[in-house]
């Protein structure tokens, strides 16, 4: 009897329903419930965006109010929790800081919290990953870190904690916009990783931490970094930006920022992100990154037929942000923790436990008496 067909990677495999993200590969489209990305780029604070993906709508303005509020007054982190990230040292890895700092939060939670109904608990997992993120950054640079502040919005809030001086308004929007582009983007492996380990109705902050692990991996999250290492790679020899891709074509080298699972043209994202990267290199006469960026991108295009993903102009509009290349990981979560979350909040709207089966193509009729001597005691 042959084996069952089998999917490499679940490729093209429906694994459930959901009404949270629909992408359409071919025509190169995302959209948030019901809203095209460059709509909600352009018009709605990431806020308003996560609170879109967790309830389904676009809040009212008492809302809106109501949700700023909750997350200013969340920001604060548990003292156990600023003594961990003190004690860990300059050299330790952002994302393994990250993971382990999520998942002691609950440890510290007040009791009344520990019963807090899972979106509250969504909006409090929201509010104090970015202070994670720039506590540490702080700390490993021989820094204090910046208390919070109660008003502004979560980009300010993180630009601020991490540099100590408020970000102007086009820091900020440019900001916002990327955390509303990284908010959710359907079935990917960290998002899939968390409706599996809701699935088995643990606690949120196991679904998250779990997702945080996935996203660690290179082939996941790490893509930007490799691309703002590849881009100060280049601005460290001699060659133009079409010989250098293409030695490393020539070399078989993978080329980090393009292609895609899911696309077959240029990422939506990635549009929106080129043009923030125009607007920041205006805005300060001119950017090394994006005459390099649009060198690679025109010959990758017409070289290998590929086109650029959300990484590959991240990398680049973050750098002239002043964010650290090992940084760009944990500020992905820092956004995508609001769509890893709506789909916990959905898988457990109408749960079942997510368990497929693997196809075993291992040896058959095997005895154990044929090829060992019996070491049994006697």
């Amino acid at each position: 009897m042959s084996a069952p067909k089998t999917a490499r990677g679940l490729e093209g495999v429906i694994a459930l329903e959901s009404k949270i993200c629909s992408i359409d590969g071919t025509a190169g489209s995302l959209v948030y419930r019901g809203y095209d990305i460059a709509d909600l780029a352009a018009n709605c604070p990431f806020e308003d965006v996560a609170w879109l993906l967790w309830t389904g709508e676009l809040p009212s303005g008492a809302e809106s109010e109501r949700l700023n509020s909750q997350l200013a007054a969340h920001r604060v982190l548990p003292p156990a929790v600023h003594e961990f990230l003190a004690r860990v040292g300059e050299h330790a890895e952002p994302m393994s800081v990250l993971r382990t700092a999520v998942s002691m939060l609950p440890l510290y939670d007040h009791p009344l919290e520990s019963d807090d109904d899972p979106l509250t608990q969504s909006i409090r997992l929201t509010a104090r990953i970015p202070t994670i993120i720039a506590a540490f950054e702080r700390r490993r640079a021989g820094l204090m870190p910046i208390r919070p502040l109660t008003h502004g919005s979560t980009a300010h809030n993180f630009l601020y904690m991490m540099t100590g001086s408020e970000p102007g308004e086009a820091a900020e929007h440019i900001f916002d916009t990327c955390l509303t582009l990284h908010a959710e983007h359907g079935l990917n492996a960290s998002t899939f990783t968390a409706r599996t380990v809701a699935a088995t109705l643990t606690d949120l902050h196991s679904a998250v931490t779990a997702a945080i692990g996935a996203l660690k991996g290179p082939l996941h999250g790490g893509a930007n970094t490799a691309v703002m290492h590849m881009l100060q790679e280049l601005e460290s020899n001699q060659m133009s930006p079409q010989d250098f891709i293409l030695t490393k074509l020539e070399k078989k080298e993978r080329i980090m920022g393009f292609g895609h699972r899911v696309y077959r043209t240029i990422d939506p994202r990635a549009v929106i992100l080129k043009e923030l990267l125009q607007a920041l290199s205006d805005e300060q006469g001119g950017s090394v990154w994006l005459d390099m960026s649009m060198e690679i991108m025109e010959t990758m295009t017409a070289s290998k037929n590929l086109y650029p993903n959300v990484d590959f102009f991240s990398a680049s509009v973050y750098a002239t942000l002043g964010i650290p290349a090992d940084m760009f990981t944990p500020i992905f979560a820092l956004s995508r923790v609001s769509g890893w979350t709506a789909h916990v909040l959905e898988q457990w709207n109408d749960n079942r436990l997510i368990r497929p089966r693997a196809a075993y193509v291992g040896p058959s009729g095997r005895s154990v008496g044929s090829t060992h001597t019996d070491k049994r005691p006697s």
